[in-house]
């Protein structure tokens, strides 16, 4: 027969490890949220050195317009570096909410107040970093309409209304 205390010690373990899985689960998400501003950031960068080789053969006119698209790319590595950011401590948020979790369970103290601070911390950094990476991508999006419109102007082609 099983001794009770076990018993009731196993569910608590058993109940412990579920509630650290949860937060697992949007530590992935993060990492795949890293993920895919890792990759918009190595566009921007490879957009910046095209366009910065440009630069030394380019007309005033040329390099005002050069210069103009460097500025933007600017702005969108600033807004992923921020996404980056902020999306690295909503994992250090989590992770310190599952590492709250054991520490908890083993001292057999109340940490309620710490771990939702902590999983707060992580939604809010999360929640921000989204918000970054959507500035980000409405730059993006007005480059390319931004390029679009002028090679019609420059090819003498009127733009689609």
């Amino acid at each position: 027969m099983i001794d009770p205390l076990i018993a009731g010690s196993l569910e608590n373990t058993v109940h412990v490890v579920q509630l650290a899985l949860t937060p697992v689960f949007l530590l992935s998400g993060i990492a795949t949220l890293l993920n895919v501003f890792g990759a918009r950031l190595a566009r921007v960068a490879d957009q910046a050195e095209k366009v910065s080789g440009l630069l030394a053969g380019a007309s005033d006119e040329e390099r005002r317009r050069l210069g103009r698209r460097l500025d933007r790319l600017h702005v969108r590595s600033l807004a992923l570096d921020l996404a980056v950011v902020l999306a690295a401590l909503g994992g250090v948020a989590i992770c310190g909410a599952v590492l709250t979790l054991f520490v908890g369970a083993l001292r057999d103290a109340t940490v309620a107040s710490l771990l939702f601070g902590l999983f707060g911390a992580a939604i809010l950094c999360t929640l921000c970093a989204l918000v970054a990476f959507g500035f980000e991508m409405m730059l993006a999006s007005r480059t390319v309409r931004d390029r679009i419109a002028q090679r019609r102007a420059d090819a003498g082609v009127a733009a689609a209304e």
